[in-house]
């Protein structure tokens, strides 16, 4: 039984462009709060005398201390690195004296360090994601160069822009509120997160193009809109089976999981859902309606 997603192509706008408009007020009311990552702050090395404590430990005695997101990185056999916020020497005196209760140590250092990321290497990377970007929708339109009507080639890789935009933009607005209300920050392995986000986005997006590029070459005149609503529900079961696959181990991180894992896990939930909403209600119905506007101009 094959389902007309497009019937209903001007709610899944509306919903969208209520979901777009919302992310662009989220970040630029709240923004992102970055993390020591970009911030730089102080890091902590001990080595216990008996047996390391876990992180889970670790990270409840000092939880009340008002450290906002911190890293906790196991070295040796029976030491630690906690990387934190720039904090006083007091408030350093006061960290040891909690985790005091996790066991006997050693401080082998502790000292303040700048930012992973400086502002030259998030220069480059805004060069390199733009080039990127650039680059898929070259791709898309080599890969599509034989379809010229109804729709240009390059018309598919601009569309496939839309979309990882919009995948994208949800989870980053979703990161502002958590930071603004819970202080959650923007870390390395959130970025990792957000730009495997984009990888995914475009896979599943060629999916459902490559359908309906097959479909118009095989039946060369058909009616563009029947079409379209032929290969969503050709790839329907498909894009589901991938994203819950996928969803499933992402949930147990999240819920399961450890505290360092935790937002990066939620960015890849965010991401993957948004990106198989907009593989599937938006990437061919955007071209449709782009079609419809040109006709009328």
């Amino acid at each position: 039984m094959s389902i007309n997603f497009l019937k209903f192509r001007k709610i899944y706008f509306v919903f969208s462009a209520i979901l777009i408009i919302a992310s662009i007020v989220c970040l630029s009311v709240f923004s992102l709060k970055p993390g020591i990552d970009f911030t730089g702050g102080s890091i902590l090395e001990l080595d216990y005398a008996a047996e390391r404590p876990d992180n889970q430990t670790i990270r409840e005695s000092l939880g009340d201390f008002g450290l906002g997101e911190f890293y906790i990185q196991p070295t040796g056999d029976r030491g630690v690195i906690l990387r934190m916020k720039d904090i006083s020497e007091d408030a350093h005196q006061e960290v040891l004296q909690k985790l005091a209760d996790t066991g006997e140590f050693q401080e082998l250092s502790f000292e303040s360090i700048g930012p992973v990321i400086g502002k030259e290497l998030k220069e480059k990377t805004k060069v390199v994601v733009v080039l990127a970007l650039f680059a898929i929708v070259l791709y898309i339109a080599f890969v599509f160069r034989r379809l010229t009507f109804p729709a240009k080639s390059w018309q598919y890789g601009v569309a496939s822009l839309f979309i990882l935009s919009h995948d994208v933009l949800i989870p980053l607005a979703v990161f502002s509120l958590l930071g603004k209300f819970y202080g959650v920050e923007m870390t390395i392995p959130i970025i990792c997160a957000l730009l495997t986000v984009i990888g995914y986005a475009i896979n599943n997006v060629v999916v459902v193009y490559d359908r309906l590029r097959e479909n118009l070459l095989k039946a060369r005149g058909a009616d563009f809109e029947k079409t379209v609503n032929l290969a969503i529900n050709q790839t329907l079961t498909r894009q589901i089976n991938t994203s819950l696959t996928t969803l499933f181990p992402l949930l147990a991180i999240f819920f399961l999981g450890g505290a360092t894992l935790k937002y990066f896990s939620l960015a890849l939930i965010l991401g993957i859902l948004a990106g198989t909403y907009s593989s599937l209600f938006l990437a061919t119905p955007l071209l449709v309606i782009w079609l419809k506007w040109q006709k009328r101009i």
